[in-house]
């Protein structure tokens, strides 16, 4: 195989690499969202930083291995590492983790009902 396939070859496999990396790094402000919810207006805020990081990535991928040059097969690698990350990997884990999170809170809501039925018995008010 000629060194030029190679390098595009590997040039191709960084961009799905580049995709699939930023697709995990959208997972991380999904989970911060999930722990903790807030406005939409910093949901908004906070996606347009997201792909002004993702354009970054992409473009510092390009300039560093292709001298600056748009390859259309490298930005097309990197949605596809996108998407397969997304199908493969995110949706069960973000599964698991808001299923997780829920479990949870229904446990913290257990224990607070039991500690205030042990606080009324300790004080010995009779409300219940």
């Amino acid at each position: 195989m000629s060194g030029n396939i190679q390098y595009e070859l590997q040039l191709q496999f960084l961009g799905l690499i580049t995709g699939a990396g930023l697709m995990l790094s959208y997972d991380v402000l999904r989970v911060f969202r999930i722990f903790i919810p807030h406005h939409y207006i910093w949901v908004g805020i906070e996606d347009m930083i997201y792909w002004i990081y993702a354009a970054l990535v992409t473009y510092t991928l390009l300039y560093r291995l292709n001298d600056g040059g748009i390859r259309g097969y490298v930005v097309a690698a990197a949605l596809v590492g996108m998407i397969a990350y997304d199908r493969l990997i995110s949706r069960f884990f973000l599964k698991i983790l808001e299923n997780s999170y829920k479990m949870l809170q229904k446990k913290l809501k257990y224990l607070r009902m039991k500690l205030s039925r042990h606080k009324k018995r300790r004080t010995g008010k009779a409300g219940d």
